[in-house]
């Protein structure tokens, strides 16, 4: 399991995925993507499935028709770890 990151090595990280948002409350790191069609939007998440399965590594996904919001948090560990961005990092590549 990967350990928490401290609050520096989390500033750090953050800047590294400029488009998620920290949540305090849970710990963890959200972002929003929208597309023009539904079906892009699932397309998007099935090739986001085969990432977090490949990392074993898993976001919560929330999908409202044509937006998708991302969670990631490591709930094993409590909270943030390398894992999260890692993943994000990789969800980042796949959008852009």
């Amino acid at each position: 399991m990967s350990d928490l990151l401290d609050a520096s090595e989390l500033n750090a990280a953050l800047k590294k995925c400029p488009e998620w948002d920290y949540e305090k409350k849970s710990n963890a790191i959200t972002r929003t993507v929208e597309f023009e069609e539904f079906s892009e939007a699932i397309d998007f998440v099935n090739d986001l499935a085969e990432i977090a399965e490949e990392a074993q590594h898993h976001p919560e996904i929330l999908i409202r028709h044509t937006r998708v919001t991302l969670k990631l948090t490591t709930h094993d560990a409590g909270g943030l770890t390398d894992l999260d961005i890692e993943l994000a990092q990789r969800v980042d590549n796949l959008v852009d």
